[in-house]
């Protein structure tokens, strides 16, 4: 059987601001994989070797061209950079940041191999990962040759859980997926040349069928839901990427058999609750996002707690898998 390669990123820039073609996409999964490969993290300030035989081999392209690819890559991974919001514990408070992805490159012809030295900003995103993160398998992506169709597909099977995302704001997702601001202005052209091509992609290469629904704002187009389903060639296989936040003791257990979260799991779902306005919105104690999922991580560390959300628990669970209920992280 074919090892799989999965690819993880912490949720922050899954949902980040960025405009990468498909060759510097690639470095970056290469990255993730090879560190997997290595058992090992990788540490700011040391490089990390990525050979022409890797990504011939991950991403079906001619022997002569993987190098040139990556060559042509890691000098625009050294010129790019990417922004992302994040709520900082102790305030509550909503913090923009931005960052480079790389401090350091270098490549070596005559070895057919580049160096990446990441900037530390994003180690801690793409390794070291203990919750809110998301995986993949590599091969999922690995046909894409569309840009706005791998970050599409990052952006969507972030929920796949529940088979939708939330409303995207058309300024946001514009930016999320990297389109720069003078590309595609009118709105026909943005759904044809960047959403219709890069959804057909998905739907030929992936293991999701996708399509979108348009939210307007009077005459105009706002923003976008993407909905997808898990293909049936590809639902028996959902379950082998293993989360170690879902709690798949949950479906079929008596009151008595209910236990509490574990910090990780009580994160994660505490994201997941904190939309319910059943749930939260009497909460005058609760005026902010942060607030709200604090308090719903800690009552979920409560077996009494776990009971009394149960029915919203459930009601979450996977359409895909019902044995792996909860948000992918």
């Amino acid at each position: 059987m074919t090892k799989k390669q999965i690819v993880s990123k912490d949720n922050d820039l899954m949902g980040a601001s960025y405009s990468l073609g498909v060759a510097e996409q690639r470095l970056i999964f290469l990255a993730i994989i090879e560190a997997r490969e290595q058992n090992k993290l990788i540490d700011v300030g040391k490089p990390l070797r990525l050979y022409a035989k890797s990504y011939e081999q991950q991403f079906s392209v001619e022997k002569h061209t993987a190098y040139e690819a990556m060559k042509r890559a890691v000098n625009g991974l050294y010129e790019a950079g990417f922004s992302y919001d994040k709520i900082e514990e102790a305030s509550g408070k909503n913090i923009h940041y931005k960052s480079r992805w790389v401090e350091k490159i270098a490549y070596a012809d005559e070895l057919g191999c580049v160096e990446l030295t990441f900037a530390s900003d994003v180690i801690p995103l793409i390794t070291r990962l203990d919750s809110c993160y998301t995986e993949y398998e590599l091969r999922q992506v690995s046909s894409l040759q569309s840009e706005y169709a791998i970050r599409l597909y990052e952006l969507m099977i972030r929920w796949r859980a529940v088979g939708k995302t939330n409303k995207i704001m058309i300024d946001n997702l514009r930016s999320m997926l990297g389109v720069e601001p003078s590309k595609y202005k009118q709105m026909n052209n943005f759904k044809a040349k960047v959403l219709d091509h890069a959804i057909k992609q998905i739907n030929d290469h992936t293991d999701i069928t996708a399509t979108y629904e348009q939210h307007k704002q009077g005459r105009q187009i706002a923003g976008f839901t993407f909905r997808f389903k898990i293909k049936e060639k590809d639902k028996k296989t959902l379950g082998t990427v293993i989360d170690p936040h879902n709690i798949d003791w949950i479906n079929g257990v008596t009151d008595e058999e209910v236990k509490a979260m574990t910090p990780a799991q009580a994160d994660k779902y505490a994201e997941l609750l904190h939309q319910e306005p059943s749930i939260v919105g009497n909460w005058s104690d609760c005026d902010s996002y942060f607030k709200a999922k604090m308090k719903l991580k800690k009552q979920l560390q409560e077996p009494r707690y776990v009971r009394e959300y149960m029915t919203h628990l459930l009601s979450c669970s996977d359409p895909f898998n019902p044995k792996l209920i909860g948000l992918q992280r």
